[in-house]
């Protein structure tokens, strides 16, 4: 942010927005510490002139441009009202969903505002809540629908924002007990010539689930919970001949189950249960010749009532920024080279 006594006068052709800053929010928060939230702010919009004077802020450029920095401000001080502070992060996620309103590519129903202010679940200091429109969109989505599938890459929260909404489930008493599973397949390795007990190889497959657990509830309670059945984490292959009733059941890693298995899994649905499947089709890790059971069962049951796929995408991973990039990068070496995931298909088990 530029710091002048005036106001910088726009010239023909270009518009100007003034923004005032309420005295009870010290600029520090919408500023960043040392101006950081600003930087974000210029970068994004670099034909902008952007200046500041005690709590006025100002924006001269092409009119398009002005009227989406006043929306970005005007969105910042709605999620500064909720006490929730503004993050580089979050100021980079704002001016995306605005853009893609502007642009079309959204339909602009919910505001970055919604989006950053929806709190799924509070647990021991910190709040879970979507950080992106596709996030929330599924997030809703696990609220109106019995079936819910989240595709898309690693990084996306499919898998954590599903368990949030399964512990937020149970505390509120919708279930009487999650059930985490997911099938026993990994790249490269076999469970078999682990060493140990059955329970000793499959434990540090389903890791993942136990570290998600232990982020929403009190490490703690969790023994209790496990010991009294409230929490169940086990492979896939224990669901079969199963009905759950009264549950919220999340199958992870669902791209390596086969067809038989997804039915299986599906058909374990029993009265005021809820289901959601997370997995990542551009990952299957299923021997040479076996079909994923995720990317049939989206032919098989897309357009069902009552059954819904979110689809998430490089724009909604939430990890280190370089990991969207990379998933992108893999998707143009993909449709440039005809390969998957930076393999020939022919090299590598021909997946399916």
């Amino acid at each position: 942010m530029t710091q002048t006594p005036t106001a910088h006068t726009p010239a023909q052709g270009q518009a100007r927005a003034q923004f005032t800053v309420p005295a009870q929010h010290p600029m520090v928060t919408v500023l960043g510490s040392g101006d950081s939230l600003l930087r974000v702010i210029e970068k994004a919009f670099p034909a902008a002139d952007i200046h500041v004077r005690g709590n006025e802020i100002s924006a001269v450029g092409e009119a398009a441009e002005v009227a989406l920095i006043q929306r970005l401000f005007d969105e910042m001080m709605l999620v500064l009202r909720t006490g929730q502070p503004m993050t580089e992060d979050a100021v980079e996620r704002s001016i995306a969903m605005l853009r893609a309103s502007e642009n079309g590519e959204s339909d602009g129903q919910e505001t970055p505002a919604e989006v950053l202010t929806q709190n799924i679940l509070s647990s021991r200091g910190r709040t879970i809540r979507p950080k992106t429109l596709n996030q929330k969109r599924y997030v809703d989505a696990i609220d109106k629908h019995t079936i819910v599938f989240g595709i898309g890459p690693a990084g996306t929260g499919k898998t954590y924002l599903a368990m949030a909404k399964a512990v937020q489930a149970l505390q509120s008493k919708q279930v009487n007990r999650i059930i985490l599973t997911r099938p026993a397949v990994e790249a490269g390795e076999r469970l078999g010539f682990l060493p140990g007990t059955l329970y000793e190889k499959i434990d540090p497959y389903l890791r993942p689930l136990y570290d998600a657990l232990h982020d929403m509830l009190d490490p703690d309670s969790i023994p209790r919970l496990m010991a009294a059945g409230t929490i169940e984490v086990a492979p896939l292959a224990y669901m079969r001949g199963r009905t759950l009733n009264d549950a919220f059941i999340i199958l992870d890693e669902a791209q390596n189950t086969s067809p038989e298995q997804m039915k299986m899994f599906l058909t374990r649905l029993g009265f005021d249960s809820k289901i959601v499947i997370t997995g990542d089709v551009t990952q299957v890790d299923l021997p040479s010749g076996t079909k994923s059971g995720l990317r049939q069962v989206q032919d098989i049951l897309e357009g069902l009532d009552d059954v819904h796929f979110s689809r998430l995408t490089s724009h909604d991973v939430v990890r280190h920024k370089l990991v969207g990039r990379i998933v992108d990068a893999y998707e143009k070496y993909d449709s440039q080279n005809g390969t998957e995931n930076g393999t020939h298909k022919g090299a590598r088990n021909k997946r399916k």
